[in-house]
């Protein structure tokens, strides 16, 4: 079983990840990793010794491309999953990103960028990341 839970702050070492719900013209920004077929909203983990709002901007970019956008954190939110880091809590940084301009190449592991106005059929992780964006609405970002 997978539990999300949602925290206005936690101690920023908690803070491993950082995912993105970014929008571009009123509408969703996704991305497809190159190696699956699903879609999932920006983010990453973060690295040794980085701000967690770099690690946003890193990620967004990296995984999107985008040069130009407001970025703003939401909340922190945790996932508890048995097949995930030994079922033990692990906690990220929630934001919303606003993209303005994209650079026209990809530099990671993304495939594909995809813009549309509809939520994907098939997400990489659909018991979090559909959790993410419902929290993000309720507390007024999107």
């Amino acid at each position: 079983m997978v539990e999300v839970k949602f925290y206005d702050e936690a101690d920023d070492s908690l803070l491993k990840f950082a995912v993105i719900i970014a929008k571009t013209g009123g509408k969703w920004v996704f991305c497809r990793h190159r190696e699956r077929n699903t879609l999932e909203i920006p983010g990453g983990h973060r690295e040794k010794g980085e701000p967690i709002m770099d690690t946003a901007r890193r990620e967004l970019y990296e995984e999107t491309g985008a040069t130009e956008y407001d970025l703003e954190p939401v909340c922190v939110y945790s996932v508890t999953a048995p097949d995930n880091f030994n079922g033990e809590e692990t906690f990220g940084l929630l934001c919303c990103a606003d993209i303005r301009a994209f650079e026209g190449t990809l530099h990671s592991e993304i495939g594909q960028i995809v813009i549309t106005d509809r939520f994907p059929d098939k997400w990489t992780y659909p018991l979090i990341q559909p959790r993410l964006i419902e929290e993000a609405s309720r507390r007024g970002y999107i």
